[in-house]
């Protein structure tokens, strides 16, 4: 028998440790290429879902804009006693290009047969518009819309005397306003007055609708159907204007109307940036007056940089790499093969240290994503201007008109004064929870038993049934902040005078103490309605409010900003339950203080009315 060449052993043994080490270095090379593609994947079907949500939102935000936009239209064209031409001048003056952008213009409709026709033309010529000539649609016997005033918004020429009845989309909407009493959305079309523009530059357009009633008791058809606002928009410029800036080049997006029984692409934004490959778009319904549209949403390789550099590849070819690197090291050097592993390990570990650095990231930034959504700066802004408008006409309609109102009116006058102060409370805590975070500190020396004073002296008027005791104990000079700090301290003593049960009266006592660690310690006690002991770990989060709270005005903001800003001194805010009823919050400021007394460390300040 042939005996066996010699160094077939070693070969033998090499090879036994060589294939475990090859396997073992393309098994975890394709783990972690497959980890890293799943990850990427899973990052960008994420920030597609947000920003899809975002999107969406922003859409249907505009879309109830425009629509509250032509109510209020309707509204004051329904309250005047007789429609004139300067009348409606003057109603529709505010709407612009600026305020409503992608609309071609506002209108006033009026039914009419074929008989009335003379009637409504010669009524309308005297209110105003001697020129005015009513063109009846060829092949409508009856059922005219005509256009009777019309203020253009985009520059194209006015429409009045079209009949309305010659577009099926717009009368079909004309009709659904009138039969719901709402506003009512049309299906998409080609605008009557851009019969003339270029067909390379027509839009797929559609018109809003809102019926008008006569309001005005004097007006002598009181309670009456008088006709439609009708607003005409172009869809592209409609998409345009409202997501822009919100869908930047992140996204691609398409919003399609399907009511027709056929799907039209209303408008499209396709941003200069490259599709982004292997991630599916997005469909979502965009909610119309009595309709729904679908917004389609397509990432592009803007919307998370990054995900385009192959790192599976480069994961491959590094793990390749290690995997001939430790083949060959076993293969010419067996007795090296527990360092080689070592290296194997340490760079394993190195590779999981960066996913969890990376993991980490991305979840500080899901964070202050889902926070930074709430506050779409763009809606926050866009309604400040217009609410400060509404509540300075209708504080300044309860001064000077007020008495001439009837009952009926000045209740709804008065309804909507409340109502806009308390929109104007929403937008103001939400505008404070934002900029609590990211505002900066301006450091100096606080003395609160001034700054309490302040507040107290602002909250309490003197007047009224519910009188409270207020007794603040001597507080120290603490190094903040000024105006944030006392943010917080306004928001805990209004929320002890305002949480108190009906018929008795508030009572507050206010006391700090040194804590160990060198800061101070300061508590605000109440006699209130008191929180459920399974919700004192959770009400200092936004938009969170108490059991029992339900009867008291507030937006659930107040606490949550308090806790932003004393996290930002360094310091940390909680609740207890008050023994005897109420609530004892408090909040402590590692800062160097003293305690600040008039006669000494037992004097305190009693505020009573």
């Amino acid at each position: 028998m042939e005996a066996a060449p010699e160094g077939d052993g070693p070969r033998r043994r090499a090879l036994r440790f060589l294939i475990p080490v090859i396997a073992l270095g393309l098994a975890g090379t394709a783990l972690a290429a497959f980890a890293l593609r799943r990850t990427d994947a899973d990052r960008l079907s994420r920030a597609l879902d947000q920003q899809t949500a975002i999107v969406a939102q922003t859409l249907a935000g505009e879309m109830r804009r425009y629509t509250t936009s032509l109510l209020d239209l309707a509204a004051a064209v329904g309250s005047q006693s007789r429609l004139e031409t300067a009348e409606f001048a003057a109603i529709t003056a505010a709407t612009d290009r600026q305020r409503l952008p992608g609309a071609s213009g506002v209108s006033l409709v009026v039914p009419a047969t074929t008989g009335q026709i003379g009637g409504v033309e010669r009524a309308w010529r005297t209110a105003g518009s001697p020129g005015l000539r009513l063109r009846a649609a060829p092949g409508i016997r009856d059922g005219h819309l005509f256009v009777v005033q019309s203020r253009p918004i985009d520059g194209t020429a006015e429409a009045v005397g079209q009949d309305l009845a010659a577009s099926t989309p717009a009368a079909t909407a004309l009709a659904k306003a009138r039969d719901s009493h709402q506003v009512a959305i049309s299906p998409t079309y080609r605008l009557l007055e851009d019969g003339d523009v270029p067909s390379a530059r027509r839009q797929w357009s559609f018109v809003l609708a809102a019926p008008v009633y006569s309001t005005s008791p004097a007006a002598p058809d009181a309670g009456q159907f008088r006709g439609w606002m009708v607003m005409g928009l172009r869809g592209a410029d409609f998409l345009h204007q409202a997501i822009s800036r919100t869908a930047g080049n992140t996204v691609v997006l398409a919003l399609s109307d399907s009511s027709a029984g056929r799907r039209t692409e209303v408008g499209r934004w396709q941003p200069a940036a490259e599709p982004a490959r292997g991630q599916p778009a997005r469909t979502v319904p965009i909610v119309v007056p009595q309709g729904t549209w679908e917004l389609t949403v397509t990432p592009t390789d803007r919307l998370l940089p990054g995900t385009d550099l192959h790192l599976d590849m480069i994961a491959w070819a590094v793990g390749g790499f290690i995997t001939l690197l430790l083949a060959a090291l076993t293969g010419t050097v067996i007795t090296a093969r527990n360092r080689a592993l070592r290296r194997v390990d340490a760079a394993t570990a190195a590779l999981r240290d960066d996913i969890d650095r990376r993991e980490a990231v991305e979840v500080q930034l899901r964070q202050r994503e889902s926070e930074l959504v709430g506050f779409a700066g763009i809606v926050a802004h866009d309604l400040r201007s217009p609410l400060a408008r509404i509540t300075g006409y209708a504080d300044f309609l309860r001064e000077e008109a007020a008495p001439r109102l009837e009952p009926l009116h000045r209740d709804f006058l008065e309804r909507l004064y409340g109502g806009a102060q308390r929109m104007q409370s929403l937008i103001d805590d939400l505008l404070d929870y934002a900029t609590a975070d990211n505002q900066d500190l301006v450091t100096a020396q606080v003395d609160l038993n001034r700054m309490v004073a302040e507040v107290v002296r602002d909250r309490v008027s003197g007047h009224g049934a519910q009188q409270p005791r207020i007794v603040v104990w001597p507080l120290p000079t603490v190094d903040g902040d000024a105006t944030l700090l006392r943010q917080v301290v306004d928001n805990l003593i209004g929320n002890a005078l305002k949480y108190t049960p009906e018929g008795e009266d508030p009572s507050i006592e206010i006391t700090s103490r040194r804590e160990e660690a060198g800061g101070w310690r300061v508590e605000v006690a109440d006699r209130g309605i008191g929180i459920p002991p399974d919700q004192l770990d959770t009400i200092f989060d936004a938009f969170i409010r108490a059991g029992g709270s339900e009867g008291y005005h507030g937006t659930g903001l107040g606490l949550a900003i308090v806790h932003r800003i004393i996290e930002r001194h360094g310091g940390l805010v909680g609740v207890d339950s008050n023994p005897g009823g109420g609530s004892r919050f408090w909040f402590s400021l590692p800062a160097h203080a003293r305690l600040v007394a008039g006669t000494g460390a037992t004097e305190r300040i009693v505020h009573s009315s």
